[in-house]
């Protein structure tokens, strides 16, 4: 699958694994839309990019300025070919002693956030009947992994409608991938939260150590022009976890088949 003259738009794209995409489809041809909170690093991942770029900043949490941005995405160019819900923000505390309020805060920005951004765009993309939605979850978005309840619980829903999405999806020409990283040497740990809400402000070894953020994105990016629906972008016992507990593709099929086969269409109908 060629990238060229596509346009890719990335939230999350300024820093880590959105960046990364950003340069990786870049190099391959494609025009890139940048979004995230910082203007002035989005702008300055646009100045390592040669190509078409429009940097589009905003708070993924700020409904009226993401529907705005929407707009704008849209109407930029050719419209928007590929979608990127990369924004989060993870977490590194006991469920025992977290507040209620950073499960909520991290499941509206890890979870509702990227739903709201997708649901504005879908009546975009199903219109054209092409384009490319990924959901940027996780292995933790696979499997339980102390310290982070609030962020696996954000992750595996992200999956979950994700997985609905794309069997919704399946006979309109728009492809839908989940991307589950394992440790990738981010910021994650350092900008996780902590009990009270605060920022933790220290890496972990097994992140720092982890896969550079540019070969993840031509791992992602070779995944999607093959077409891969669930795109495992990890390394040693996190790669094993999350094959152990990978959606196989005959489900995911007899899924989409019940959808081929009107199970929608008798959904309403019974509404």
């Amino acid at each position: 699958m060629s990238f060229e003259g596509k346009t890719a738009w990335i939230t999350g794209a300024s820093s880590g694994i959105g960046a990364a995409l950003a340069r990786e489809w870049a190099a391959r041809g494609a025009r890139i839309i940048l979004s995230g909170r910082d203007e002035g690093r989005l702008a300055a991942v646009a100045g390592e990019i040669a190509t078409d770029t429009l940097v589009l900043p905003f708070d993924v949490r700020d409904d009226e300025a993401m529907l705005a941005a929407t707009e704008k995405a849209i109407g930029w160019r050719d419209g928007v070919d590929i979608f990127v819900a990369n924004a989060g923000v993870s977490q590194r505390s006991a469920a025992v002693d977290t507040d209620m309020a950073v499960y909520r805060e991290i499941i509206d920005i890890d979870l509702t956030a990227q739903i709201a951004a997708t649901q504005a765009l879908l009546p975009h993309v199903t219109a054209r009947g092409s384009g490319h939605l990924l959901f940027i979850s996780s292995i933790a978005g696979k499997v339980g992994v102390p310290m982070r309840t609030a962020y696996c619980a954000a992750k595996f829903g992200l999956v979950g409608y994700a997985d609905a999405l794309r069997a919704e999806l399946s006979q309109q020409g728009v492809s839908v991938h989940v991307v589950c990283p394992g440790s990738v040497a981010t910021d994650v740990s350092r900008n996780a939260l902590t009990a009270d809400g605060s920022k933790r402000g220290r890496s972990d070894k097994v992140i720092d150590n982890g896969i550079a953020p540019d070969e993840a994105a031509r791992r992602i990016i070779d995944a999607v022009a093959a077409n891969q629906r669930e795109i495992i972008v990890a390394e040693g016992m996190e790669e094993a976890m999350g094959e152990m507990r990978r959606t196989q593709d005959q489900l995911l099929d007899q899924v989409a088949g019940m959808v081929a086969a009107g199970y929608m269409d008798k959904m309403k109908a019974e509404s």
